[in-house]
């Protein structure tokens, strides 16, 4: 007996993704708008798969993209990818018009400078567990800074160290990357030079 059909699958049935009766160039504008309009109803990324679902077979997502990007040339928003994934996202040259006038309070991260260097510790050496921070720190991380990262959804539980009882080690999400601008780990600035420029301290 197959499962019943979810709303996502119902709405996937009924949607017309190949727009037969449109000629190309409409067809192609359309497609456009509908992974346009799925970015910015989405609150997290959107992967490439989930966008497929609302163009007609064989379609180039990519490439629709590409196009998209072109088109919001201009606009305060911009189509960026975070971790293989693509978002809607506000310039970052509009982010002191933000600040003055909308309400951005619950997304403000709100973190100490502590919070952030424990976060970058984390980012740098993951997976990491409390004792390896402990050890980099020269001192024990309280369990309320870890929660406070975990609350904002800036590091989640990654594989258990191998070491004796197997403890919980840490990474940072995705959440992470779009808080902080970076396509991917890969774009973390160097560590070393952090360091020198005194923008990061282990033992601060």
């Amino acid at each position: 007996m197959r499962p019943p059909k979810t709303a996502k699958d119902q709405a996937e049935t009924d949607l017309d993704r190949e727009l037969n009766d449109l000629p190309a160039e409409l067809r192609w504008r359309e497609w456009m708008r509908r992974i346009e309009a799925v970015l910015f109803a989405s609150a997290s990324p959107v992967p490439r798969e989930d966008l497929a679902r609302v163009v007609g077979q064989g379609a180039s997502v990519e490439l629709l993209i590409e196009d998209l990007a072109a088109d919001l040339d201009g606009r305060s928003f911009e189509v960026t990818e975070v971790a293989g994934r693509w978002m809607l996202r506000t310039r970052p040259a509009y982010a002191p018009a933000i600040r003055t006038a909308a309400d951005i309070d619950e997304q403000d991260l709100d973190l100490r400078e502590y919070d952030v260097a424990v976060l970058a510790a984390i980012a740098y050496h993951q997976p990491i567990t409390r004792d390896g921070l402990k050890d980099l720190f020269g001192k024990e991380i309280s369990r309320d800074l870890i929660g406070r990262l975990h609350a904002r959804g800036l590091i989640g539980s990654g594989p258990r160290s191998p070491r004796r009882g197997a403890p919980y080690t840490y990474v940072t999400t995705e959440q992470f990357l779009v808080a902080f601008d970076l396509e991917s780990l890969q774009d973390l600035p160097d560590r070393e030079q952090m360091e020198d420029a005194g923008v990061i301290n282990w033992q601060a």
